[in-house]
């Protein structure tokens, strides 16, 4: 009989492993050109002319969605790393797939308006990574809680984007009302997953935490 090989036995995924699979993601997310899966809803929405403040203002606002996008990077790949099982990481590492394309969107917008990306990306995905490592070792369920108040507080976050984004920039609008209904989709599948609510004082602390994030990435 011939001895089994390692090929009949492929080693386990360790959590070694995962953990140098989410920094390069996380390497990839913040350095790299990301690319989209899907056509961009600004296809099609051409804006008419912006004035001078209408297009700062509008890149300064798409500005931050990429940074929100670079942080729910950090936040799926870090509760996939720490998820305690096969399925909950599945869940996480498809709505992390679904989002790249949401920084890709938001991406060019801020190329299309002629200004930058936040000059502090790296700052802005490690703090995600760590609230998303406490989020994942808190357990399952509360994790999915934590996916749950984040997506609320984001899509009430592009909802006042939509308010405030100048009514001729119709490209970046249809790509926040496309990211909004999607942020919506990925509360209610971790609601059904079997989310756990989070403590009041936990949610405050995160919506301090957002506002801080908005603040400053609306100018750097």
């Amino acid at each position: 009989m011939q001895p089994h090989t390692s090929a009949s036995f492929p080693r386990p995924v360790s959590f070694g492993d995962r953990l140098l699979g989410a920094l390069d993601s996380g390497l990839r997310t913040v350095f790299a050109p990301p690319r989209a899966g899907r056509p961009s809803p600004a296809v099609g929405n051409e804006s008419i002319a912006l004035s001078a403040a209408e297009a700062r203002e509008a890149g300064a606002l798409m500005r931050v969605n990429h940074v929100g996008e670079i942080c729910a990077q950090a936040l799926y790949q870090s509760q996939a790393l720490f998820g305690r099982s096969d399925e909950l990481r599945r869940h996480f590492e498809q709505a992390a797939q679904e989002e790249l394309d949401h920084l890709a969107w938001t991406a060019e917008r801020v190329v299309d308006l002629g200004t930058h990306t936040s000059h502090l990306a790296p700052l802005w995905w490690a703090g995600a990574f760590a609230w998303g490592s406490l989020a994942g070792m808190s357990g399952d369920r509360r994790s999915l809680g934590f996916v749950v108040e984040t997506e609320r507080q984001v899509e009430a976050h592009l909802a006042s984007h939509l308010d405030r984004l100048p009514e001729g920039d119709t490209a970046s609008r249809a790509v926040v009302e496309q990211m909004k209904r999607e942020e919506a989709e990925h509360a209610d599948a971790a609601l059904a997953a079997g989310a756990l609510p989070l403590p009041a004082p936990v949610r405050g602390l995160m919506r301090a935490a957002a506002k801080v994030m908005t603040t400053v990435a609306h100018r750097f």
